[in-house]
């Protein structure tokens, strides 16, 4: 197919890293995978950090409607669209009026639908949300955290679509030398910067008790200078590139975050793809990308008492540690490329048969 994406929370080649930069490359992946011509046709983003300015965004939404009708009435329509995200700070403003103006297939990957935002200061932007909803053909929840809220209102056109990585650059042999554990984040205030603050502690309850046991941090951001003193020196490595990543984690045993408050976190596939056992917190998506007590163990993400104490077990039993990380290779090939190339394709396949229906 010939695949219109649009990205109304960031653009994939946005200068500040993030999963949702991560995932919308992802999905053009997996569409060229899959033998799809794909291309992101608007650099309209629609997320605001509060709801003022709605009017405008509106205005600025129905100029680039006008422009991609103009072109497509042209060059020719593609086959469907697809967008990546789609809530109440960054409602899609484009795919709705675009797929109704061209009968096209419409299909939405990673919705989320919070009701409370129905009325209040957001109201406006979450009816904009659900007309999204209303129009797709296809829903793809990303995590079953986001499930129930979206089935509530659209039970018949939700599918469950889990988050896939691109392994090549992390599976592999194992690397010799490395600390024994490792993680990595972007170093931002916010729920960032409240792990990487958890995770001090616990690491500090783990050295307590083994002295020598090591860590390296990988990642930059803002808030680096505040957060690296919280730890001891030369834990901080700073960013990498994936190749870099990858071979750090294949020198090492343990994978530790507490992932405060994320949706799932592309790093625990990564790290799984890796071969390493995963100690993180049991916090929203966190259980769609790490079967807990086979490919590592989830405790309540603020409890740096709780990580120290499974990090420490697993570093003192090797046996149930290496069957961790082969669990997790395992685990993570079945999140790789080429699954979501399949399901991606799926999903715009479904949804162009709920289209030719309702023609």
């Amino acid at each position: 197919m010939r695949v219109a994406v649009l990205a109304p929370m960031k653009p994939p080649d946005h200068p500040v890293p993030s999963g949702d930069r991560t995932f919308v490359r992802l999905i053009l992946a997996a569409l060229a995978r899959g033998g799809h011509e794909a291309a992101l046709v608007s650099r309209l983003v629609t997320w605001r950090r509060t709801p003022e300015g709605l009017d405008a965004l509106l205005a600025e939404a129905e100029r680039e409607a006008a422009r991609l009708a103009a072109l497509w009435r042209t060059e020719g329509a593609p086959d469907a669209i697809l967008t990546y995200h789609n809530y109440h700070k960054a409602p899609d403003l484009l795919g709705p009026r675009l797929a109704a103006a061209f009968d096209l297939p419409y299909a939405i990957i990673e919705a989320s639908r919070a009701p409370r935002h129905a009325d209040g200061p957001w109201a406006r932007h979450f009816a904009l949300a659900d007309a999204a909803l209303d129009r797709a053909d296809r829903v793809a929840a990303v995590t079953a955290y986001d499930m129930p809220g979206l089935a509530a209102h659209l039970p018949q056109r939700l599918v469950h679509l889990p988050p896939f990585i691109d392994t090549a650059p992390f599976a592999g042999p194992r690397e010799e030398g490395g600390a024994p554990l490792v993680s990595a984040a972007m170093m931002r205030e916010g729920r960032k910067a409240e792990s990487l603050a958890v995770l001090a502690d616990a690491f500090a309850l783990v050295r307590q008790a083994v002295p020598a046991t090591r860590l390296v941090v990988a990642g930059d951001g803002p808030a680096r200078s505040r957060l690296e003193p919280l730890f001891p020196p030369g834990v901080f490595r700073g960013a990498l590139e994936q190749a870099a990543l990858g071979r750090l984690l294949r020198s090492a045993e343990i994978f530790m975050w507490p992932a405060i408050d994320e949706p799932f976190g592309f790093l625990f596939l990564e790290a799984q793809a890796a071969g390493l056992a995963v100690v993180g917190g049991a916090t929203r998506g966190t259980v769609d990308v790490v079967v807990d007590g086979e490919t590592g163990i989830l405790v309540p993400p603020h409890d740096a008492g709780a990580i120290a104490d499974a990090t420490l077990a697993l570093l003192a039993d090797t046996p149930r540690r290496r069957a961790m990380g082969e669990a997790a290779a395992r685990f993570a090939a079945r999140h790789d490329l080429a699954a979501g190339a399949a399901r991606v394709t799926a999903l715009l396949n479904a949804a162009a048969a709920h289209r030719g229906c309702r023609r």
